[in-house]
């Protein structure tokens, strides 16, 4: 175990820039190396990604490792597990962190195996067992029900975050680190797969996993006219509207924007739960927001459970009326 050292980062690139989650997976693993007293560094996979590493160094990595290959223009599976598998053997971490996303899902797996070692997906909380230096490894279980702590003696040790459950450090870029450029080492035929086309959604406003709040509607709106006055109060917070399972499936709102278990993962700092429920299912989506306020009309309602704030009663009363309040405390 005294061979790995460090925490690395696979940090996301997002329109020439660090994604999000990658700057809050940076701002964690900053913490972690200080409590091993061991380095941080971050992994750049891409093409035209070398001027990232300025910014991964400002958000708190020591060492930046680049893999700058027109192969890796596009993520493609085959490719990207190769170049983590070459640097992780090469760096040698303690502990290897992805985010909780698409990409993330995708690769950690793949990356675990062929590291010979375990990964725990969906963290919401990471800490350092102070006697063993094990990576103490949080994460929801039974439909967010609970919250369980797993270890792992296989090195590296690695896991994916939610995004939003941690912060990120406020970026100085006066720091000074180090950039190692690593080569790909890729032969374009033997990558097996081939993107053939990208179909980019266009979002109005504020995307969902990115928003600090959430208005989420549930079957209890009654129809797709009940989502534009949710629209309205969300706009109002400079939001975004969410919806659990129904309304999705019956064509009110699209399936884009469905939270819970089969849908998205969000932790917003306000989530606001109109006429929904609260099965299992959705809550496996909202259970790491950091403020709950549910509006229903059944008392026994089980998002009332969860919930930090809850108005019993008719939301389309409720709703008009908190966003008079919230516009008239906003001055707008």
């Amino acid at each position: 175990m005294t061979d790995n050292k460090g925490v690395m980062i696979f940090t996301e690139v997002v329109d020439g820039k660090l994604a999000p989650i990658a700057r809050e997976l940076l701002g964690c693993g900053r913490k972690l190396a200080g409590e091993l007293k061991e380095e941080l560094s971050a992994l750049l996979i891409g093409s035209g990604v070398a001027g990232v590493a300025a910014e991964a160094t400002a958000y708190g990595a020591d060492k930046v490792y680049v893999v700058d290959n027109e192969l890796l223009k596009d993520y493609r599976t085959d490719a990207f597990v190769g170049v983590i598998e070459k640097v992780a053997r090469q760096a040698n971490p303690r502990i290897l962190l992805l985010g909780q996303t698409s990409t993330g899902n995708d690769l950690a797996p793949r990356a675990a195996f062929r590291l010979g070692t375990a990964v725990t997906l969906d963290c919401v909380a990471l800490e350092i067992d102070a006697s063993s230096k094990l990576l103490l490894q949080t994460k929801p279980v039974y439909g967010g029900n609970a919250r369980a702590i797993f270890t792992m003696d296989t090195l590296p040790q690695m896991a994916t975050v939610r995004a939003k459950a941690m912060s990120a450090l406020t970026p100085d870029s006066a720091r000074k680190g180090e950039v190692v450029t690593v080569d790909a080492g890729l032969d374009a035929a033997t990558i097996k797969t081939n993107l053939l086309q990208k179909v980019v959604q266009e979002v109005e406003g504020v995307k969902l996993e990115d928003a600090s709040v959430i208005v989420s509607g549930g079957r209890g709106i009654g129809g797709p006219e009940g989502f534009k006055e949710l629209e309205e109060l969300a706009k109002l917070f400079k939001g975004a509207v969410g919806a659990s399972r129904p309304p999705c499936d019956n064509g009110w709102v699209p399936t884009s924007i469905q939270i819970g278990l089969t849908g998205k993962v969000v932790s917003p700092e306000v989530y606001i739960a109109v006429a929904i429920s609260g099965s299992s299912q959705h809550l496996a989506g909202c259970s790491g927001s950091k403020n709950i306020i549910a509006i229903n009309r059944d008392a026994e309602a089980n998002i009332f459970k969860e919930a930090r704030f809850g108005v019993v009663g008719d939301w389309k009363k409720i709703i008009p009326a908190f966003q008079a309040k919230a516009k008239e405390l906003l001055g707008k």
